[in-house]
Order: C-alpha cells, then sequence, then structure tokens
C-alpha cells in the first residue's frame, strides 16, 4: 500500500462479574468520541504510526455486574453509526477488554466485534488488544485478523500491548500481507490472584511468549487467563496466535497451551492469605507498617460492587488504631457527610447500599474531610471513628494509585493499617505493603472460586472439576465467503 491506510479505531474496555446484582448503565462509562478520542493518553501512541486514524467511540467502566442491554445496544449503535459513516477503511483497531457480560448475550464481545466486522466488510483488516483476564470464543477469533493481550498481572503493558496490535495491523496494510488467526481454549478458569505474572508459575509461562513471537511465520502469542466470575459458556483460560504460518502457529498453540494446563494445579496465591479476623489480627499484631489487607471479595477492579463493611466492622470491634479504610461505596453515608459539614459528628450507617447482601455497620463518626466535585457522584467524603480513617466514595471506584491518596490528603506510607479493596496490590501499593495480607473475604468477586455455583460453564473446567484428562486442540478460522 503506498498511500497511507485509514485505520478506524474504538472499543468497548470492561469486566462484568455474573455474580453482581448491580446493572451496569450507560452513566458508568467515560464515553469518548471522534476528536476527544485522539486525546485520551491511552491512544496518544497511534501518532508514532504511518496511517490516519479516525477515532470513532471508546467506552471504559470500572468493572461491575452485567451491562443493562438498553445500555449496551445505545453505546453500540452509536459506534456502528461512527463506523458507517467512516468508509471506505483498510483497518480497525478495537481496543477491548474480553470480560463484558451483557443482558441476554452469551458473548458480548462477539456481539460488538462480528457486527463491527459486518460493517467494514471482509477485505478490511481487523485488530484487537485484550486484556488477559478476558475470554475468547470461535466467534472472536472468526471476526479478527489480529489478536495481542497484556502479558502482565498487574497490568503495567497496556499501551504497549496496544502499541504491539497496531503496529501489526499496519505492518499488514503496507506489505500487504494478512495474517490469520489459531487459538486453543483450555479447560482452566482461575483468579487473577492466583495467576499474577509476578510469581510463579505464571511469572515463567509469560517469559516463554516473546521467544514463541521469534519463531518464523508467527506475529504475536497470547496467553489468556480468562474471567472466573462469569458464568458463561465462552468462560475459559486459552491461548491465541497471530501470524501467516498455519502449522507453526498450530503446533507452538499445542505447545502453550499444554504447558498452561500441566501448570493447574501449581498456581497459588502470592501473599499471605487469611480470613478477614485473621489478617487484622495479623495487621494489628505487625511490628512493620504499613500492613495492607486486600478486601478481595469486594474488590472493584474486579467487578465487585466495593459496598461491603466487613472488615470495618473487623476493624471497630477490635479497637484498631492507625487505619485507613480506602474505600467504601456508599453514596448515602457520602451525602450525609456533606449535609452535615466537616467537623460534625453523628451516626453514620455504612455499606450494602447497592447490594443487600453485604455487610453493613452502624459507627458514630466525626466528619473530617470533604471532596467536592461538579457531579456529586463523584464525591468522597473522609470519616474517623476512634483510630479508624474511613473514606467513603459516592461512585464505584478503587484506591489504587498514590494519587487517590493525595487526594485525600493520605500518605499511605505512614499508616499503620491500610485497607484497600483489591485483589493482588497495584504497583503503586504492593511496594509498600509490609506486610502485604490478602483477606479471603465475601463478595461477588470471593476467591472460594471452586465453590461458585456454575451452571453454564463449560464442563469440565479445572478447579470445577479437579481430576480428568485433556489434551489441546488448536481450531484455526471459519472462513469468510464474500461481503459480510
Amino acid at each position: 500500500m503506498n498511500t497511507r491506510p485509514r485505520i478506524a479505531v474504538g472499543g468497548i474496555h470492561t469486566e462484568c462479574s455474573t455474580y453482581n446484582p448491580v446493572l451496569m448503565t450507560e452513566d458508568v462509562f467515560r464515553i469518548n468520541s471522534e476528536s476527544d478520542l485522539a486525546a485520551m493518553p491511552y491512544f496518544a501512541f497511534l501518532k508514532d504510526f504511518e496511517a490516519d486514524f479516525l477515532p470513532l467511540l471508546h467506552a471504559r467502566a470500572v468493572p461491575g455486574g452485567p451491562i443493562a442491554r438498553a445500555a449496551y445496544e445505545a453505546m453500540k449503535g452509536r459506534f456502528l453509526t461512527l463506523l458507517r459513516a467512516s468508509l471506505p477503511l483498510d483497518g480497525l483497531y478495537l481496543a477491548m477488554h474480553g470480560a463484558m457480560s451483557v443482558e441476554g448475550l452469551d458473548d458480548a464481545e462477539a456481539d460488538w466485534i462480528t457486527a463491527a466486522r459486518a460493517v467494514v466488510g471482509p477485505d478490511c483488516i481487523v485488530a484487537a488488544s485484550y486484556d488477559l483476564h478476558g475470554n475468547v470464543s470461535q466467534p472472536i477469533t472468526d471476526a479478527l485478523d489480529i489478536f495481542s493481550a497484556y502479558r502482565t498481572a498487574p497490568h503495567i503493558d497496556v499501551e504497549r500491548t496496544m502499541r504491539r496490535a497496531v503496529e501489526m495491523l499496519v505492518d499488514a496494510l503496507h506489505t500487504g500481507v494478512r495474517p490469520m488467526i489459531v487459538w486453543a481454549p483450555v479447560p482452566v478458569l482461575l483468579p487473577g490472584e492466583r495467576t499474577s505474572t509476578e510469581d510463579e508459575p505464571a511469572k515463567g509461562l509469560y517469559a516463554r511468549l516473546p521467544a514463541l513471537d521469534a519463531r518464523p511465520g508467527i506475529w504475536d502469542a497470547s496467553l489468556m487467563v480468562g474471567y472466573v466470575w462469569a458464568d458463561e459458556p465462552r468462560a475459559t483460560a486459552s491461548v491465541v496466535f497471530t501470524g501467516t504460518d498455519y502449522g507453526q502457529l498450530t503446533s507452538a498453540a499445542s505447545e502453550l497451551a499444554d504447558a498452561y494446563w500441566q501448570a493447574r494445579n501449581a498456581f497459588a496465591f502470592g501473599c499471605e492469605t487469611g480470613t478477614i479476623a485473621e489478617c487484622v489480627g495479623k495487621a494489628m499484631e505487625s511490628r512493620t507498617s504499613p500492613a495492607i489487607i486486600a478486601d478481595s471479595g469486594d474488590n472493584p477492579t474486579g467487578g465487585g460492587v466495593g459496598d461491603r463493611a466487613d472488615v470495618l466492622a473487623e476493624l471497630a470491634l477490635r479497637d484498631a488504631q492507625g487505619v485507613v479504610i480506602a474505600a467504601i461505596t456508599d453514596a448515602p453515608a457520602c451525602a450525609h457527610a456533606f449535609a452535615i459539614g466537616a467537623g460534625a459528628e453523628a451516626i453514620f450507617d455504612i455499606g450494602a447500599t447497592l447490594d443487600p447482601s453485604g455487610g453493613r455497620v452502624s459507627l458514630p463518626c466525626v466528619v473530617t474531610r470533604l471532596i467536592d466535585a461538579q457531579d456529586p457522584r463523584d464525591r468522597e467524603a473522609v470519616l474517623q471513628h476512634r483510630g479508624i480513617t474511613i473514606v467513603l466514595a459516592a461512585r464505584r471506584r478503587p484506591y489504587h494509585n498514590l494519587g487517590d491518596f493525595e487526594r485525600l490528603g493520605r500518605d499511605p506510607g505512614t499508616t499503620r493499617i491500610l485497607v484497600v479493596k483489591s485483589g493482588y496490590l497495584s504497583p503503586d501499593l504492593a511496594p509498600l505493603a509490609n506486610p502485604s495480607l490478602m483477606a479471603l473475604s465475601d463478595g461477588v468477586v470471593n476467591q472460594d472460586v471452586a465453590n461458585l455455583q456454575r451452571l453454564r460453564t463449560h464442563r469440565p473446567t479445572y478447579p470445577f472439576d479437579p481430576v480428568f484428562d485433556w489434551s489441546p486442540q488448536p481450531r484455526g478460522q471459519t472462513p469468510r465467503n464474500g461481503a459480510a
């Protein structure tokens, strides 16, 4: 191709626990469209490529429950309208997550991607980037030409992965060489907290990917952990390869899939774990600090509700001192704090305002800080109950970055006990933890995955079925016949 290729850019990126009863609506998404998309930090790297990029629509939300069908259809409809208006196209880049669930859809990403393929036609080259905690299916790989996924968890290679997908797309358009995809599902489904790439065996498995990329005829090797809190037929680990040599792709896919399967019993938590009571006890007894407790069952970045007060209740019961809890999602309690103002004292009912099955506690608290926002849904309030500082958030959100605490006027490094709603700790917090404790708490993303109710997941799958025989069976793409 002698001219600069025309490449449209868009997608939808979120993670949905099917065990979470709180539906996601359109207002929880940050939706960037057309010129706004080009200004997003995630897409700033596009300027480095010899191509004309046409930003369409990208929707992104903190993980949560399934997306309301009307909200999903509205966002998809706007994206497809913009996509049609951008024709003709040489390429399409979709920045996805891979673990989206929508009311009434078994394979939401497939619905989005196949709809896009139908608009652009069979000749347009379509690339996608994914989170390694996404779920893959045959309709997804059939509709794509190029696939690439994160190789780190915690995710520190987001831009690198997106760049890799676009680089393959631009190279294909400039050279006229069209790649293919080969993939293999692996019947293993484990939580991210047991498959962090900071720990073995995931660390070693992901370290193998660059050498697989370097094999003749292979452009990209992706290892997908999958998303365990989705009770859907497609939920599974998988390997996905992009390249030009079917034999090499099939051989490498079998090799990597088998390696993951053989390692299935070795995956374990990378930090000390225990019940809420055990973790609180260890944190209070620790002679080092900060002791960071991850409330893993209510982690909003994994699809948790984020409104449980179980850990707070245990800390209050023990009259713990030097504690910061960041944060509990509770819009009514946050509104109450704003109504009475900083310095006021009152009884606060905290927790279980989104999911009534969650933990709730009533405590006398002083309002010490109010963080206002143009949108009341973004407000935050800081309360003090004896030796416990409680951060309330009106909207579901994580507190994983140092900037979150700077905004609150807190230094997590000088805190005796810090509680965050998290699984494995973020790159900002992990180096501070001394010790790091993961509470195996209740919630819609709890770590007792072997005992989750699985009504629709393919069986057998480990660890729901602990013993069965399996061997890899890589799959190619279904040929596309004529215009879509």
